[in-house]
């Protein structure tokens, strides 16, 4: 099978993988735009892992951006593509300051359900990447 001839569709996968980018989507929407208004515990959390308080805004446009960008199904690959890599980076974050393992394997199982999700509702993914 070919990407040109995607693999066909099941409405369970596509309704399942759906529910779970909008859950994962809307998470990271919500932590995005918290961002944006920068309340007391986002400040402190923040500040916390070694960031100045002036990162925190730009911080929430690229999150609230990344998550608008995976929850529109046109531009979800590319959505997906940059999630990946800022949860990296909050997960390399997490490392560096020494945090306990749950936090650490909590950010990438976060990845994992992000690209879980596109994957069982985009065939063409399915097709380029076959878990069989």
């Amino acid at each position: 099978m070919s990407v040109d001839s995607p693999a066909p569709r099941s409405r369970g996968l596509l309704w399942t993988g759906r529910v779970l980018s909008g859950l994962v989507g809307g998470f990271l929407l919500l932590d995005g735009v918290a961002k944006l208004f920068k309340p007391e515990p986002v400040v402190e959390g923040t500040v916390k892992l070694g960031y100045p308080e002036s990162v925190i805004v730009p911080l929430g446009i690229t999150l609230t951006a990344c998550a608008v960008l995976y929850l529109i199904p046109r531009t979800a690959f590319l959505g997906v593509i940059l999630l990946t890599g800022y949860l990296g980076g909050a997960i390399a974050t997490h490392v560096r300051v020494g945090d306990d393992a749950f936090t650490i394997v909590f950010g990438a199982a976060f990845g994992v359900i992000v690209w879980l999700g596109l994957y069982l509702r985009e065939p063409r993914l399915r097709a380029l990447v076959p878990l069989r």
